[in-house]
């Protein structure tokens, strides 16, 4: 009794030392995530800086990180201006891609005449090169909001569409055939099993779209733009300032790593057992 006891206890620790392990595997990853990146990034701004000083590189044609910087520092309130303009669009487009792309690829995957109908005209409009449409959107729109954000919702949308009808479809009929023998209603297989089975899948077209939300808000505001970061990097162009036009790329860059960021943030939240599991796989 008391070797038993004692086994079972032994078992329990270990079962202990394996759970701190793999939380401790975890956190190491993800500084591991943060820290390589930023000294990357410092060891290229180093070497551009040393670079464009060393070989004399005029400013107007190659600017150093430090002068990037310093015109991020001056034009810091009109950045941030023009940034709620494109963040705006960036999400309005993106909203309307989710709204529009979900539903329309459950009626592909769920109906199947609808999607021989509709999913090859779904394939061949991709061939059609966005930029050729947007001064449509500015004539029949004009040049406020909408022709930009309907810019991002076309360039967005498409991923979403083909990685959530890729998602559903990719099931095992083996889980399929589990809920039919437990005598679950088409609905309950869909919400209990099907949905969330598709729910990597879906979610990496979520990722794909945010970032070319931030193309197509960009290419909105370069076709017809009279704000936003994509406007004034034209501005900057046409001046010479290159400089602020750095700085405007790197506002940009910023934008849409927030906004991936916060599609990943949903992600976790939405599926926390993913995290888990792959946390603990390859742990001592």
């Amino acid at each position: 009794m008391g070797s038993g006891g004692q086994t079972l206890l032994s078992i329990e620790q270990v079962e202990q030392r394996v759970q701190e392990q793999n939380r401790a595997k975890r956190a190491r990853d993800r500084r591991a995530e943060l820290i390589y990146p930023v000294l990357a990034a410092a060891l290229l701004l180093v070497v551009w800086e040393l670079v464009t000083r060393a070989l004399h590189v005029p400013v107007y044609l190659f600017p150093p990180p430090s002068s990037v910087i310093a015109s991020t520092i001056e034009n810091w309130q009109l950045l941030l201006r023009e940034s709620w303009i494109t963040g705006t669009e960036i999400l309005a487009g993106y909203a309307v891609s989710i709204l529009v792309g979900i539903p329309l690829a459950l009626a592909i995957f769920q109906w199947p005449v609808f999607s021989k109908s509709i999913y090859p005209l779904l394939i061949s409009s991709q061939a059609m090169p966005k930029v050729a449409v947007a001064p449509l959107f500015v004539v029949w729109f004009g040049f406020g909001l909408m022709p930009k954000v309907l810019i991002a919702f076309l360039i967005a949308f498409f991923p979403i569409v083909i990685n959530t009808v890729m998602g559903l479809a990719a099931i095992e009929r083996e889980k399929i055939y589990l809920a039919q023998s437990m005598g679950l209603s088409a609905f309950d297989t869909f919400r209990l099993i099907r949905l969330p089975d598709a729910l990597p899948s879906i979610f990496a077209g979520l990722k794909i779209s945010i970032t070319l939300a931030v193309v197509g808000a960009v290419v909105g505001e370069f076709v017809g733009g009279d704000g936003g970061l994509g406007y004034q990097l034209m501005v900057a162009n046409g001046s010479m300032n290159t400089p602020l036009l750095f700085a405007g790329i790197l506002a940009l860059t910023v934008l849409g790593v927030l906004a991936f960021w916060m599609v990943e943030v949903v992600e976790r939240l939405s599926m926390p057992h993913q995290e888990k599991a792959s946390g603990s796989v390859g742990s001592p």
